[in-house]
């Protein structure tokens, strides 16, 4: 238990309180020793001023007469009363004679006298009279030694209670934090032996342990969905290598068996080279996706016009879209200039704009459209006139391989929408697909400040359109 945290937490508090109790209780006892001890002599030198008043105006006899009175009226604050002649023989007062103890100037002393046969502290005030009579006037000062006992006796209770009360408070903080902790153990050994659907138990409170709680919770759902993106990845990379292995393993089999003539053995080894460099533009997305997701790209930033980009696009691809029989226009709104990379942006809209070709149908329509919108962001659309995405799906076409119903017919692996929204989301923004009526308007909205720049990317600048993911595994998402 000495070990416990929080039982070291609680002594921590106990001590801080009795070092406060202390510093409070110092200063307030020194007071009250300096006012008590400054009263107690004010008010013996204004006794010993008015009986040497009495004595100047009345003499000896009058004064040993005034304090004969005074002692018989018994006033508790003047308890030591003593006038006494030149040789000290005492004249009056409640002293039988002249104290040892009290030196032999005038001055005010705390002595210790025997008083009924006990030892008392007093203080005194001793003055010399004319005529050299001498004046003493004491009190004792254990007047207010029970109040003194009662600070002490209060400060002693304070400092027990907080003791007390600290320890008892440190078990009950050590058995709720065990508790609490305990509970926590058990889901992370359930997490630890595989079971990552358990989380820890958070209540609606704000405590310390509930924002810890749920903070953790968070980081493990993001941990459950990254590994069983890992598993599926893993998943559809094996299924969807094997096809192009087993036909590079068919070919080269089917060559080594037939030992056809020198013109089918070149065909066979062409196939055999686009099956490997299908493999190479899988793990060649891949790792993109992977640079991405790094924010490794972010150090290429320039300063980009969007709308020249998806302008070169649409050129790009217009002689495709009218091989199909699609018409493929372009909207656009000068001055949609954001910082980021224009090899990754072009890469992204040559994909919305080849995802698109794959699934319009002949006599379809394709537009493409950048603006600026009210909060400031830019949105590069692509709007379609194929089947669309069903509202079911459209929240998990940006997974690596997740391919609808639609694509399963198309040649493809599914990361051309995986790399889109990593591009949007590496840029500020995100992937937006809404329905066309017919069809899928898949957008990339884009944060609208351009930050700092290396350069400015000009039309002639722009990157050539490389061979978008799409046209490696068309349909990517669809």
């Amino acid at each position: 238990m000495v070990r416990s945290s929080a039982y070291t937490l609680a002594v921590g508090y106990v001590l801080l309180g009795l070092v406060t109790l202390a510093l409070f209780a110092a200063p307030l006892w020194y007071a009250w020793r300096v006012t008590i001890a400054d009263s107690r002599t004010e008010i013996l030198q204004e006794d010993t001023q008015r009986f040497a008043e009495v004595f100047r105006q009345q003499g000896p006899q009058g004064l040993a007469a005034f304090i004969e009175e005074r002692v018989r009226m018994q006033i508790a604050a003047e308890r030591l009363l003593l006038l006494a002649d030149p040789s000290l023989k005492p004249l009056a007062g409640n002293l039988s004679e002249w104290p040892a103890e009290i030196p032999a100037a005038a001055g005010t002393y705390d002595v210790t006298m025997a008083l009924g046969g006990q030892p008392v502290d007093v203080r005194v005030v001793r003055t010399t009279l004319p005529g050299g009579y001498s004046l003493l006037v004491g009190r004792d000062q254990a007047r207010f030694a029970p109040l003194e006992q009662r600070f002490w006796y209060g400060l002693a209770a304070a400092v027990a209670v907080l003791s007390v009360v600290g320890m008892f408070g440190g078990i009950l903080i050590r058995h709720a934090v065990l508790l609490r902790m305990d509970s926590i153990s058990r889901t992370v050994s359930g997490i630890i032996q595989g079971d990552l659907s358990r989380r820890l138990p958070a209540n609606t409170g704000q405590d310390e342990f509930n924002t810890l709680s749920r903070t953790i919770n968070r980081m493990l759902d993001q941990i459950e969905q990254l590994v069983h993106g890992v598993h599926n990845v893993s998943n559809a990379i094996a299924h969807d290598l094997r096809t192009p292995l087993a036909e590079l393993r068919s070919r080269l089999e089917e060559l080594s068996v037939t030992r056809p003539p020198p013109e089918e053995s070149f065909a066979e080894i062409d196939g055999a080279v686009a099956d490997v460099d299908r493999v190479i533009g899988i793990f060649n997305a891949l790792l993109r996706l992977a640079e991405i997701d790094t924010g490794a790209r972010r150090s290429g930033f320039v300063e980009v016009d969007a709308d020249e980009l998806a302008a070169k696009a649409v050129e790009f691809y217009l002689p495709a879209a009218e091989q199909k029989g699609i018409s493929l226009s372009f909207r656009g709104e000068a001055g949609a200039m954001i910082a980021g990379d224009p090899v990754l942006l072009a890469q992204a809209i040559a994909n919305l704009i080849d995802n698109a070709l794959k699934f319009t149908p002949e006599a379809g329509h394709i537009a493409v459209e950048t603006h600026r919108r009210p909060d400031g962001t830019i949105a590069v659309t692509v709007a379609d006139s194929g089947p669309g995405i069903p509202n079911a799906e459209k929240p998990k076409v940006t997974e690596r391989f997740y391919r609808v119903d639609a694509g399963r017919g198309l040649p493809g692996v599914g990361l051309g929408l995986s790399l889109v929204g990593a591009v949007a989301k590496l840029h500020g923004g995100a992937l937006d697909l809404t329905d066309n009526h017919p069809g899928l308007c898949a957008g990339m909205i884009l944060d609208g400040g351009a930050g700092p720049a290396t350069s400015v990317v000009a039309r002639h600048d722009l990157p050539a359109y490389p061979e978008p993911v799409g046209s490696l595994t068309p349909g990517a998402a669809r």
